[in-house]
């Protein structure tokens, strides 16, 4: 694994920014405008990465469309987490077959966390034959240039060599949304959780510098953004590998600092790293949600152990503590792994108790799924496949259960939204988030998106509440 940082240089980029403007010229001379089609799966930082894509095929003169058929191009970017996904994307690559066949010109292009898997693009070069090119996540600044070669005749594209993780400021962006925005403020992982694979597809981490990040915020502030979710994978992290003394905590400061009314959100939050000052700034940053993802993935010690988590449930109760004495109203998440190799039915019960002491508003919880080349994947694993199902069943029965009790105490109350779309029914019509980013579906013109509202909240499920605006 390459594990150096590279800034991409303006030079670097401008030839980039070059092959946009011959793809521009070449679709020009066929006298009709491109259409570009991009498929995400997996976890925001893919869709922020989808955001770029957009951007550079908009640049290049496409227009974004929502569906592969007749797509000029059509790119999917992947997510390696799950085996399931995996298959998913194999199987969906393999119906493009059909898209391409009523449309020989069309051109399709693998990238994301899976390309960076070598038994992937060697699969795709031997039985995908379809496919124009693959290249993975360090390999995305260079997007045009790829395309570019396949537009002028040339073989089929890997962009998929072990390059250094890379920097690149100044990559146009198509957001999916004017009111929210994913803003990556780092890449990569340093902290090689046994299942995963994240730091093997998507390099160690490096930091983008602060006022890149600020600058970033400050131009969506200006055009109307109200809600800004910081990205990483281990947001607790950023900064450390800059040495400018700009940790995390003063980040979000300096985000908060930005005149205008909008809200700061951030994902994903390391337990291992998550300090009592972050708590203190999240408390006194007006801007700043009270809200956090913190992902536990299993309440015995033996198992956060062999998945090198790096604490104890000890360790993470407390912070859970401290946290909620800085924000008494702090809404917490959390992803669960249920059967990690060699858990036990008791050390599962860890997990239950914990669960029942935190009483997280929301959990996403997953079976064990063995990726390929971590150190679990060999890890001895008595459970069998009914074992865990079982064990699932019950954590989301707890899960769904305590969503459900924590939605309830919401009735009755007047809370602050963000009223960010239409819901497509009549009663009820448009949905909100509130601060701690609970969805709350109402009734009301549409006018009132993108406005900041009160709303009493009259009633709630395990999956949303509802409210009346203005009452």
């Amino acid at each position: 694994m390459n594990t150096k940082t590279t800034v991409i240089s303006q030079a670097e980029l401008d030839a980039q920014f070059a092959c946009c403007d011959k793809i521009a010229a070449y679709w020009q001379t066929k006298g009709r405008t491109p259409t570009a089609y991009v498929e995400t799966y997996g976890c925001q930082q893919n869709e922020a990465d989808s955001e770029k894509l957009r951007g550079f095929l908009a640049q290049c003169g496409y227009a974004i469309v929502g569906s592969a058929e007749g797509a000029d191009v059509v790119i999917m970017n992947t997510c390696a987490i799950r085996e399931h996904a995996e298959q998913r994307v194999f199987g969906n690559l393999g119906a493009l077959t059909h898209t391409k066949r009523r449309h020989p010109e069309q051109k399709i292009f693998l990238c994301g966390c899976m390309a960076g898997e070598t038994k992937v693009s060697d699969r795709v070069k031997h039985s995908y034959p379809h496919v124009d090119g693959v290249f993975s996540t360090h390999h995305l600044w260079q997007f045009p240039q790829i395309l570019w070669n396949v537009l002028s005749g040339k073989k089929r594209q890997f962009f998929i060599e072990d390059e250094p993780g890379s920097i690149a400021e100044g990559i146009p962006q198509v957001r999916d949304s004017k009111l929210k925005a994913w803003v990556s403020i780092m890449y990569g992982c340093n902290n090689f959780c046994t299942y995963c694979v994240v730091p093997y597809v998507r390099g160690r981490e490096r930091s983008r510098r602060p006022e890149d990040i600020v600058a970033e915020a400050r131009e969506l502030v200006a055009a109307g953004c109200k809600d800004i979710t910081l990205l990483g994978q281990n947001v607790n992290s950023y900064g450390k590998d800059l040495g400018l003394g700009v940790d995390f905590a003063d980040l979000i400061r300096m985000i908060n600092d930005i005149p205008g009314e909008f809200l700061i959100r951030f994902m994903t939050s390391h337990p291992k790293d998550a300090t009592e000052k972050l708590f203190k700034t999240m408390a006194e940053c007006e801007k700043c949600a009270h809200q956090l993802h913190l992902p536990v993935q299993s309440g015995n010690d033996r198992v956060l152990k062999a998945m090198n988590r790096n604490y104890t449930a000890e360790k993470y109760l407390a912070q859970v503590k401290l946290a909620r004495s800085y924000m008494p109203d702090l809404v917490i998440t959390t992803d669960i792994i249920v059967g990690f190799p060699g858990e036990t039915d008791e050390e599962f019960e860890d997990t239950i108790k914990l669960c029942d002491e935190v009483r997280y508003d929301a959990m996403f919880t997953f079976i064990y799924s063995k990726r390929v080349g971590t150190p679990a994947a060999s890890m001895p694993d008595a459970a069998t496949r009914e074992d865990k199902q079982r064990r699932f069943d019950r954590l989301l029965e707890a899960a769904n259960r305590v969503s459900a009790e924590k939605h309830a105490e919401y009735i009755g109350k007047t809370v602050r939204v963000l009223v960010d779309g239409e819901t497509g029914k009549d009663e009820y019509n448009l949905s909100s988030r509130t601060n701690g980013g609970r969805l709350v579906h109402l009734a009301g013109d549409k006018s009132l998106i993108g406005q900041f509202i009160d709303v009493k909240i009259t009633s709630g499920n395990t999956w949303a509440l509802y409210g009346k605006v203005g009452e």
